[in-house]
């Protein structure tokens, strides 16, 4: 068996299911809750996390792109797969291959399934969409009333389409005072108003993210509209259910909850070579390390090609032997430099922690979207397709 370079992200089985059923208890009782495994599952590893979530009860997954469908329809048989942004030409034949479940929300989108339908022989309301409301986010969604109408003139008794569910994406669900989400909420409510003047009944209503979920006067609303319509109620956690909480502002009363995720991605990486250099002496490209004593370096074969941010240089840390090394110089396309200068016994071989936990230390998807000046959802995405993903646990 070939021997690969030793960069892997260990992603946990036990951790990924109890955050699971922590997010379903704490979703309202009639509430189904969608796991959301897009961009492969948060860089997680959708191959590996979808097929625990369908054997652990989830009836629905979220995914970005058609693609993304096909590669888990391919090991998750059973579960509703909803795709999150859309379709396009050439795509909505596959849609129907497949047993996906489109978002829709431009005419042209209703023209592409409609179309595949009827060449497959479909019956009336056989193939169900879901259609997205822009509530006010301005990124994707039926942004008018007009537009919402004439949409809706669509699903006829006779269409192929069957309207199932309805849903929106609130823009900043975390920030509770002021509540930014109330009149993204009222137009929702509105959008609803005109589904049920059409005399149409979707069987879903949903919207929001994990922030959603844990928010709930959010959720206590949207059941309430869920309820108007003689609806269910779905929820979509993404961040949450890979053991990352929500920073609410100001910070949440459910902080408990949240203090009992845990996080599923561990990425590690091993040190490859070991030198010593002079006060004095410099380190990486454009010499930005410079030694102020002799100094200790330790070699690891991770980079920004890897995902490692190279904003991290010189500021970084990684864990070996349970303490704190700084990145020393910049970080490379494909390797790093640790000062371990004060680490004792550090050898060629020794496990390195770059997002996860050693020896009572922790370092967090959290404080290296901190330190770069981004988001957790982008740190953890940005770990790249060549390092492999493992279940442990």
């Amino acid at each position: 068996m070939m021997q690969t370079r030793p960069v892997w992200a260990e992603i946990s089985r036990s951790h990924l299911l109890a955050n699971w059923n922590l997010l379903g208890d704490a979703a309202p009782h009639d509430a189904e809750v969608m796991a959301v495994v897009k961009a492969n599952a948060y860089g997680h590893g959708a191959a590996l996390c979808g097929p625990l979530l369908e054997a652990a009860g989830a009836s629905w997954l979220g995914v970005t792109c058609v693609a993304e469908g096909i590669a888990l329809r391919k090991v998750c048989p059973n579960t509703r797969i909803l795709i999150m942004s859309g379709l396009w030409n050439g795509e909505a034949d596959t849609i129907i291959e497949h047993r996906l479940t489109p978002q829709v929300w431009e005419a042209f989108h209703l023209d592409l399934v409609e179309d595949a339908a009827r060449k497959r022989g479909l019956g009336p309301q056989s193939l169900p969409v879901h259609l997205e409301i822009d509530s006010g986010m301005s990124r994707q969604g039926a942004r008018s009333l007009e537009a919402l109408s004439s949409l809706l003139a669509r699903f006829t008794p006779e269409s192929p389409i069957q309207l199932e569910g309805v849903m929106t994406h609130f823009s900043a669900p975390e920030v509770l005072d002021p509540d930014e989400t109330q009149p993204q909420l009222a137009r929702f409510a509105t959008a609803l108003e005109t589904i049920a003047a059409h005399s149409i009944r979707p069987a879903w209503i949903h919207a929001g993210n994990s922030a959603t979920l844990l928010a709930r006067h959010s959720t206590q609303a949207l059941s309430a509209l869920a309820k108007k319509l003689g609806a269910r109620l779905m929820l979509r956690p993404g961040l949450c259910l890979y053991g990352c909480p929500v920073r609410f502002t100001p910070v949440s009363a459910n902080a408990t909850l949240q203090n009992s995720l845990q996080p599923v991605l561990t990425w590690k990486t091993r040190v490859v070579s070991l030198r010593s250099i002079a006060a004095g002496e410099t380190a990486g490209y454009n010499m930005t390390f410079k030694a102020e004593r002799r100094t200790r370096l330790a070699l690891i074969p991770v980079g920004y090609a890897d995902g490692l941010n190279r904003l991290l240089s010189n500021c970084g840390r990684a864990l070996v032997r349970g303490q704190r090394a700084r990145i020393a110089g910049r970080v490379s396309m494909d390797q790093t430099i640790l000062d371990v200068t004060d680490i004792p016994n550090v050898g060629i071989g020794d496990e390195v922690v770059l997002i996860g936990e050693q020896g009572g230390e922790r370092i967090t998807a959290f404080e290296l979207a901190d330190a770069t000046g981004t988001i957790p959802y982008e740190t953890l995405c940005a770990i790249g397709a060549r390092v492999p993903r493992m279940l442990v646990d």
